[in-house]
């Protein structure tokens, strides 16, 4: 159980990234008062996590009612991930959410960006959803989907704590330490998705 619940934490950390979300947050809501601040952040973490969840327990059933194999979903959900882990070691991943968060901060009409672009695409995403999906048909049983859901739950604490946390963080470590971290949570990520792939190949093909 202890195993199941590091690897999952370990995959929906890195997939989600607190610490990468951390400075874009902070940019988001330079101009908002501390409250509007953390109330946003709140709101943001509690969106997207109902979305995840709803993926978590009901993904699989969407998955038959499409006629998608799990190990289909297991290869092209490992694909996805290796993607991202590729953008995060070369900074790509962050280049783009700040481009994202820069047109959101450039456009007066969007104030509350809980929704977008903060609950989804940064926390709820496509490589998060794939994640959670993916750990959630690994579990065997219902103890095993409730250290899942718990894994889940604890990186969304986590990414709270650090969204609230946002702008005095950036002032202690600063940009390249934030580099650094993203990098090697790239390569780690890496690794979790190419034995998503071999595990998905073992399956359709018999190995």
């Amino acid at each position: 159980m202890i195993e199941l619940f590091l690897s999952a934490f370990i995959t929906l950390f890195v997939v989600i990234d607190p610490p990468g979300c951390a400075p874009i947050y902070a940019g988001l809501t330079k101009g908002a008062s501390p409250a509007q601040s953390r109330h946003m952040a709140i709101r943001a973490c509690t969106i997207a996590t109902v979305i995840l969840l709803v993926f978590a327990l009901f993904g699989q059933d969407l998955l038959g009612a499409l006629h998608i194999e799990l190990d289909s979903f297991r290869i092209a959900g490992g694909v996805m991930l290796f993607l991202i882990a590729l953008d995060m070691v070369f900074e790509k991943r962050t280049q783009r959410r700040e481009e994202r968060a820069e047109k959101v901060a450039h456009s007066p009409e969007i104030e509350d960006v809980s929704v977008f672009p903060m609950a989804m695409p940064m926390l709820a995403g496509p490589g998060a959803i794939a994640a959670v999906m993916l750990l959630q048909n690994e579990a065997e049983g219902p103890y095993e989907t409730l250290v899942v859901l718990g894994a889940l739950l604890a990186v969304m604490v986590l990414t709270l704590l650090a969204l609230i946390a946002a702008s005095p963080l950036m002032k202690l470590f600063g940009a390249r330490v934030e580099a650094v971290i993203t990098r090697l949570l790239g390569v780690l990520l890496a690794a979790l998705a190419a034995q998503y792939v071999i595990d998905g190949l073992k399956g359709n093909f018999g190995l």
